[in-house]
């Protein structure tokens, strides 16, 4: 049976990882969630006392296997989806991320899972470097104002204290660093559908996606 693999991308806010785990569970397929690979790695390092040096990390990542499964994320046979969401280990993953032999292993992974299976993954560079012969690429995008309301008002549930204005800065240098580094920036490839969320509800989004995938 042959693998169907779609590709989202987008900025952050934009409410892609939502959009993307809405559209696996509806398709039955499996949700790949990238930026949670760095966590899994940043895990193992913590846990093992490995220190966050490239050599290192690029051995440690030589004998780990990650991969999912029903929604959990498993580190070489072991679910550690609840591990992974603490704040030392979401500090720990945004520094190993920065290493090019860290990002090329985990591409690595990603690749051979979207080989092995159906899936939907989203991240800055699905359909431009992870998978660029994706069944299906979309980027979903929206205002620097949407965007920041929407990370604010998550924010404030959560019951951090955020001004609107420090989310909406911090979006703007997040897009300034994702579009402009060196590696395999964000952008939106020719072939990809471009979903501008704004105006539109989560709902709408899910059903938009699988209308142009039964197309």
């Amino acid at each position: 049976m042959k693998t169907i693999n779609i590709a989202i991308d987008g900025p952050s806010g934009s409410g892609k990882s939502t959009a993307a785990r809405n559209l696996a569970e509806d398709l039955g397929i499996e949700y790949i969630d990238t930026g949670a690979m760095y966590r899994a790695a940043a895990y193992k390092a913590l846990r093992d006392g490995v220190p966050a040096e490239e050599a290192a990390i690029e051995k440690m990542l030589e004998n780990s296997e990650i991969d999912f499964s029903g929604g959990r994320i498993y580190l070489d046979g072991a679910d550690i989806s609840g591990e992974i969401r603490a704040l030392e280990v979401s500090a720990a993953a945004s520094e190993i991320s920065k290493f090019n032999s860290c990002r090329s292993r985990l591409v690595e992974l990603q690749r051979r899972i979207a080989e092995s299976k159906s899936v939907v993954m989203d991240g800055r560079d699905i359909g431009s470097n992870v998978l660029p012969d994706a069944s299906y690429k979309f980027f979903i995008t929206a205002s620097i104002e949407k965007r920041a309301e929407r990370r604010w008002k998550e924010l404030q549930e959560k019951g951090e204290d955020a001004t609107l204005e420090a989310v909406k800065e911090d979006l703007k240098q997040r897009d300034y660093n994702d579009t402009h580094r060196k590696l395999n920036p964000l952008i939106k490839t020719k072939d990809a559908v471009e979903i501008i969320t704004d105006d539109i509800n989560i709902e709408e989004v899910n059903e938009l996606l699988k209308s142009y995938i039964k197309r």
